[in-house]
């Protein structure tokens, strides 16, 4: 098979602000802030901030200089440097993939409440809790909102890396930026709003517990896109004359800088009108909208300016997904960008249309004990998320050669990175061990143990048959 020009990004601002995109999705406005509410407020934030400069910055180092290494995506570039390790890109793929089997569903939700900001969803606050219920379980309409969703990550991935990804983060990752700030602004100036900012900014360490560590780890290690195939295939464009690890700085700086505004958006806002700052799931589409009623008409203004935003973050970071899969074919079975595009897009609708009837009509439809959405849901986020992680860790700090990475950071030696036998050390010894925690703690966490099982055998099989893939 004949080897075709590789795409790359077009400026070094680009490639940050796609990265950044990838990294920042639903769960820096959505997951976020709810667990800061669930964690002790500004305690967990500190040590999330900790962590994700430490083992998130140091995987996300590691995952762009494997990229850019092989020039190849996930599976490429494992098989390419050890075929035995084969399974862990395949890994990397199935995880995107099965996340887009319910991620657009979510996006849809966000889309749809931008609209509905506009007609009637906020004039009765005391309904919103049974408006999304009813929305969410209807038969058609979700439906209809994950498939306008999902034709926007395909009109702009079929239109390639620097004309499509690229472009299209260039817009939108400043727009979402701007929206938060909006949003922030009036948040933080409502009456009440000083003890939404003081749960946020005054640490109260008697309130952190060794769960607080494992769910200030684990949402640094998922908020940031790593495990999944993202960031090796975002590096696997990149042009050798790239810093890496000042890339990858900025992008974690920007990931956080997003989660902690999301949290002013939403927290001063939740303590001025006497809401629950720990409400869990319901925070983003029960409660913030609940909010936005409570302010009149100009909170009208505000909620379509939130929902932008939500659906801003959730399309920047689904459209790294569905290029894991597209860069696949691309690279492992020769199609053409389009082709790739349309075959991964149309699969994964179908398992969008599955994840979403089973929160109504389908909803007696089991898996392994667990609905369709929840089960693509829990497979990734609790079981593939963090061994993707744990394998790379492993594979970069102990099959990939240490003077071939030293070569790759330093851009053949032209540009320094002086602490790299830190960030050696930290993601050959430290980094197992932490990532292996959370592992272990998700997985054990789990009620459904079919479905574990399932999970694990998935991985168990991949590594089996690795050298076949």
């Amino acid at each position: 098979m004949e080897k075709r020009q590789r795409e790359s990004w077009g400026s070094r601002i680009g490639f940050i602000l796609a990265a950044a995109g990838s990294a920042i999705g639903l769960g820096n406005i959505w997951r976020f802030p709810y667990m800061a509410g669930s964690n002790g407020g500004s305690a967990f934030i500190l040590i999330y901030f900790v962590f994700a400069l430490v083992i998130g910055l140091s995987i996300m180092i590691a995952e762009f200089a494997i990229g850019r290494r092989t020039g190849l995506a996930a599976v490429g570039a494992y098989k390419s440097i050890n075929k035995n390790w084969t399974f862990a890109g395949v890994l990397g793929i199935l995880t995107a993939f099965f996340i887009m089997g319910f991620y657009p569903v979510v996006g849809g939700w966000a889309l749809a409440y931008v609209v509905k900001s506009v007609t009637g969803l906020l004039s009765n606050a005391g309904s919103i809790a049974d408006a999304f219920g009813g929305f969410i379980s209807s038969p058609v309409e979700p439906l209809i909102w994950m498939g306008i969703f999902l034709a926007m990550n395909i009109f702009i991935v079929a239109r390639g890396i620097a004309g499509g990804i690229e472009k299209a983060s260039s817009i939108l990752l400043p727009t979402l930026f701007v929206l938060l700030i909006l949003i922030a602004l009036r948040s933080i100036t409502l009456p009440g709003a000083g003890a939404g900012i003081e749960f946020l900014f005054k640490p109260d360490f008697s309130a952190v517990t060794g769960q607080t560590f494992l769910a200030a780890l684990g949402q640094a290690f998922f908020s940031l896109s790593l495990g999944m195939g993202c960031m090796i295939t975002y590096g696997s464009y990149l042009s050798k004359s790239k810093n890496l690890p000042s890339n990858a700085l900025i992008v974690t700086l920007m990931d956080t800088i997003v989660a902690i505004l999301a949290g002013l958006a939403i927290f001063p806002a939740v303590f001025a009108y006497g809401m629950e700052p720990t409400a869990g799931p319901g925070l983003v589409f029960v409660v913030v909208p609940t909010i936005f009623a409570e302010m009149g008409a100009l909170g009208i203004l505000f909620s379509v300016i939130f929902f932008i935003a939500l659906t801003v973050a959730a399309l920047t970071s689904s459209i790294s997904l569905l290029e894991v899969v597209t860069a696949y074919l691309i690279d492992e079975r020769g199609m053409e960008r389009k082709k790739a595009v349309y075959i991964s897009g149309t699969i994964m609708l179908v398992t969008g249309i599955f994840s979403s009837l089973s929160l109504g009509v389908m909803s007696d439809v089991k898996f392994l004990g667990v609905g369709a959405f929840d089960f693509f849901d829990i497979l990734t986020d609790k079981i593939f998320l963090a061994i993707g992680g744990l394998l790379l860790a492993i594979f970069v700090g102990w099959v990939v050669k240490k003077e071939d990475l030293e070569d790759e950071l330093t851009n053949g030696g032209t540009i320094k990175f002086p602490l790299f036998n830190v960030w050696y050390n930290l993601i050959k010894y430290v980094i197992p061990v932490a990532i292996s925690i959370v592992a272990i703690m998700g997985i054990i966490s789990i009620e459904q143990t079919s479905l574990m099982i399932f999970g694990l055998a998935i991985i168990g099989v991949l590594a089996i048959f690795s050298k076949k893939l």
